[in-house]
């Protein structure tokens, strides 16, 4: 984790509050993956940049960005960790800035693989010893939420595959470009996946700590263990007892419906449960439609979409399928029809049907 101030920009924060920051973020990723997956940071110490931030401030609209700007950043930030830090003891690398999002346009962005690609040719140098930064880059402000700091380090950790990220943004650029801030409505880019995932909504409530992220955010960072997603075959019907997705006692945590080699319907349940799913919208059934052809998320297009129970509610807070309520599915296309047959506990028995 590189800190670094700026000429003329008092630090808006006390000397250990990225240490805390960061080790919140560290509890999130093992409460996500049922304690599989830990992360732990060193930090530099605080040293300036070489310009004012005016010089690397950028758009808040991801598509507006000026890319030089990001390369200066990224490329001052590790010159001036170079003596004193061995960077291929890590796993990624992190900048953490002594300014708030008013001073620099944004809350937090991933360099690499995000804002300046995701082509796997990108190395970036430092200037001194020459050592490459491993994996990618992760930009933050004083202003992000924790939400913000697992949504671009999480770009990082999935990595690309096949020139595509595993982890990419889930709410839509070209929207996001109308709708840049939350002054701006940001709310309005999240047609995707909503309040659900932090790759979606950063957080629900500024005050509160983020949603805990989808079943299909999990499968891509590899945190959900197979044994834990139950697969309905092509052609078969099934009834199947869905416990809690952050319950990792139970037997099955999400239900896969695979519809082409590449895409599927993946069923999740979420509930108060943790600290994390306790602020999200609501508590139900998730149903979304996975489509591993699409790479990145615009112009309504995206590699998952939640299917909305209720369409009546903004910002896909009515999404959950639940009894009593909306308890019934049906999609033509697929041919495919899924019930909530009834609620025992926390967990749902769920029919889902071939339907002709």
């Amino acid at each position: 984790m590189i800190l670094i101030d700026f000429p003329n920009l008092q630090r808006p924060f006390q000397k250990h509050f990225p240490i805390d920051r960061f080790q919140k973020l560290s509890r999130y990723v093992s409460e996500m993956s049922y304690g599989k997956v830990c992360v732990e940071f060193e930090f530099t110490d605080w040293h300036q940049m070489p310009a004012p931030i005016s010089e690397y401030a950028i758009s808040p609209a991801n598509l507006k960005v000026d890319k030089s700007r990001v390369v200066r950043l990224l490329q001052d930030a590790i010159d001036g960790a170079d003596k004193a830090h061995d960077f291929s003891r890590f796993d990624y690398v992190a900048i953490f800035m002594g300014a708030r999002f008013k001073d620099y346009g944004m809350v937090g962005l991933c360099g690499y693989p995000g804002m300046l690609g995701w082509r796997q040719e990108i190395v970036f140098k430092t200037q001194g010893k020459g050592q490459v930064v491993p994996n990618g880059i992760a930009i933050f402000t004083a202003s992000a939420h924790l939400g913000t700091l697992f949504h671009d380090s999480a770009h990082v950790w999935g990595g690309v595959v096949n020139g595509k990220r595993r982890v990419p943004c889930l709410y839509d650029h070209d929207l996001q470009e109308q709708h840049p801030t939350i002054a701006d409505d940001f709310a309005a880019a999240m047609i995707n996946m909503g309040y659900w995932d932090p790759m979606s909504c950063h957080f629900y409530k500024y005050q509160q700590p983020p949603p805990g992220i989808s079943s299909w955010t999990k499968l891509r960072l590899g945190w959900l263990a197979s044994h834990k997603v139950k697969t309905i075959e092509p052609g078969a019907s099934n009834e199947v007892l869905l416990g809690p997705l952050e319950d990792e006692t139970s037997d099955v945590l999400v239900i896969r419906i695979p519809l082409s080699p590449t895409r599927s319907i993946l069923i999740e349940n979420r509930q108060p449960i943790g600290l994390f799913d306790s602020v999200l919208p609501a508590h139900g059934i998730l149903i979304m439609h996975a489509n591993d052809d699409i790479a990145e998320c615009r112009n309504g297009r995206a590699p998952v979409k939640l299917v909305n129970a209720n369409p009546t509610t903004s910002y896909l807070t009515g999404a959950a399928f639940d009894l009593p309520g909306v308890s019934e599915y049906a999609d033509p296309k697929s041919n495919i029809k899924i019930k909530l047959l009834e609620k025992i506990g926390m967990s749902y028995r769920i029919s889902i049907e071939r339907i002709s």
